[in-house]
């Protein structure tokens, strides 16, 4: 009898949140921190000539560039709701612009500066945005 009512209330799936609570706290400086990690990654990778330091280097920028795309997942799907969609209908665009940039076809897949500009020009279009939902 236990073993059904366990079978019965048992979870199918698990699923997490940005921090399984939710906790509501939400700031586009995460993902702008890790996105000026990620330049500054590029700018050592191209100072040196030191090819452990320059694999180094790129390891850790792709760490970094995934956890811009974390980062901006997370206010896209958690965060932002359907009125800031459609009170701000670039959004979505926005957000799929930054995370490529932040993907393989972006940061990931090379060491050109103007690439993480972009980026973080990006996640502070996103930001401006952000804060005026905020008020």
């Amino acid at each position: 009898m236990l073993d059904s009512l366990l079978k019965l209330i048992t979870p199918k799936e698990s699923v997490y949140a940005h921090c399984d609570l939710p906790c509501g706290v939400y700031d586009p400086a995460q993902a702008k921190i890790e996105a000026q990690s990620v330049k500054a990654c590029m700018e050592k990778y191209a100072s040196s000539s030191d090819p452990d330091f320059k694999s180094r280097a790129v390891a850790i920028k792709e760490v970094r560039s995934e956890l811009v795309k974390h980062h901006l997942w997370v206010l896209w799907t958690d965060y932002f709701k359907p009125n800031h969609f459609e009170a701000h209908p670039q959004l979505h665009t926005l957000f799929n612009e930054a995370t490529k940039l932040a993907g393989a076809g972006g940061s990931k897949g090379t060491n050109d500066v103007a690439v993480a500009d972009k980026l973080i020009k990006k996640i502070d279009e996103i930001s401006e945005i952000f804060w005026a939902t905020k008020k």
